[in-house]
């Protein structure tokens, strides 16, 4: 990762060291007892998931958008999209009995109520109840106008406890799948060591919408690239970006330059929620971006994953809203503005044709799988706003995309099927 502001490492076999610009140091300090000492530069040496982090005096800020687009672009919902912390997690090894966390968590909402913050604690493969956060901030986002309303609280200290351990153990702190998380400290009891952990698995980078990103999940890996990958003993880079799905060039050329050992990229819908492009530019876009992945993987298996079920897009183009029932509706639009105008049904076709004709070109690692597969129909009463699953679809999604792409083990593919 790059702590550019510094970089997070990578989840793969090589972890490049955080450079940061300004380094963080806790005070030392004791809870319960125990006497603790700050371990955060050690930490952030343990993070994966996440392309960088920015160091402030106040902390370390995880992202999953290079820091150079956000600046060019300028554009908020990019900037909250990149500040998720999905997939983001701390992956050492330590002897350590109890393990604390500063964190200050804010939740963006654009008009829904929050759903809360939660901690998951992996131990040895053992993933441990989930850990709730007691505040975080709230930043409400006005759909129509942008206008934010943001409700501050102090930050929060997360007390993990290991339990005794006679020597070195695997654990894994995930971040949550919808807030942002700016890490202030994390602790030890004084004389515990502190390490990277080996990847967990090959390195899988999935890019997506908010579909990808779950914040709807019940715990953060309870998101279905994380089941998924956990299941599949793949090292997962989450790259679902609510809302900023757009095949920019900027995310392609992060995608080439990581050392990925498998690649899926589900793709359309937030092309069609904020009607971004027709298909003449669509197409042009995907294959672009397909170019400059393939440019850094030239061999790398590619998985395409279309569009899931959105009743209101599905022969309609966008863009959609959020309506007054908290559902989202497609807005009509003039019949001579319509040439071109993408509906999720055209994209699925779009997708499915050009991933056949790059295949009919020699790209045989490269793959498609049916959103509707995934999540269609007789899902519909997981699928709350008409738009995003709630956490028994994201579950449901998880277990298929494993049997789909990763065979019914996860780790034996098929090789006649749609596999990465």
């Amino acid at each position: 990762m790059d702590h550019s502001q510094s970089e997070v490492s990578s989840p793969d076999e090589v972890r490049p060291p955080l450079r940061s610009t300004e380094r963080i140091t806790g005070a030392d300090t004791s809870s319960k007892d125990v006497a603790l000492q700050s371990m955060l530069a050690t930490a952030l040496d343990c993070v994966v998931g996440a392309l960088e982090a920015t160091i402030d005096p106040t902390g370390v800020t995880f992202h999953r958008v290079p820091g150079s687009a956000r600046a060019r672009m300028a554009d908020l919902g990019l900037d909250f999209a990149s500040m998720w912390t999905s997939g983001v997690r701390i992956e050492a090894l330590t002897d350590a009995s109890v393990l604390e966390l500063d964190v200050h968590f804010m939740q963006f909402t654009y008009g829904m109520t929050s759903t809360g913050t939660t901690v998951d604690v992996v131990v040895d493969g053992r993933l441990r109840d989930p850990v709730r956060a007691v505040e975080d901030s709230i930043v409400q986002v006005d759909r129509a106008t942008g206008a934010i309303q943001a409700q501050p609280t102090a930050p929060t200290t997360l007390r993990l406890d290991l339990g005794n351990a006679s020597g070195e153990r695997r654990v894994e702190v995930w971040l949550p799948a919808g807030s942002a998380a700016k890490l202030l400290d994390v602790r030890l009891p004084a004389g515990a060591r502190l390490r990277p952990a080996p990847p967990s698995g090959p390195l899988w980078i999935h890019y997506g919408s908010s579909i990808s990103q779950c914040s709807a999940a019940e715990r953060p890996t309870g998101t279905w690239p994380a089941i998924a990958a956990r299941a599949a003993g793949r090292s997962l880079m989450n790259l679902g970006l609510g809302g900023q799905c757009q095949l920019d060039q900027f995310m392609a050329r992060a995608i080439r330059d990581l050392p990925a050992a498998a690649i899926s990229l589900e793709l359309g819908i937030n092309v069609v929620n904020a009607d971004t492009m027709r298909e003449r530019v669509f197409i042009s876009a995907l294959h672009g971006f397909l170019d400059t992945v393939r440019d850094g993987h030239p061999s790398t298996p590619i998985l395409i994953v279309t569009p899931i079920l959105c009743p209101a897009a599905e022969q309609r183009p966008g863009p959609t809203v959020l309506g007054p029932d908290s559902c989202f509706h497609a807005l009509a639009r003039p019949s001579e503005l319509a040439d071109g105008a993408l509906s999720l049904t055209r994209i699925r076709e779009l997708l499915h044709h050009h991933v056949n004709l790059r295949r009919a070109e020699g790209d045989t690692k490269l793959h498609a799988i049916d959103g509707l597969d995934l999540f269609g129909q007789d899902d519909i009463d997981d699928l709350p706003d008409g738009l995003h699953p709630n956490a028994d679809g994201y579950r449901r999604i998880g277990e298929r995309f494993l049997r789909l792409a990763f065979g019914d083990h996860g780790a034996r593919p098929d090789p006649a099927a749609h596999r990465i």
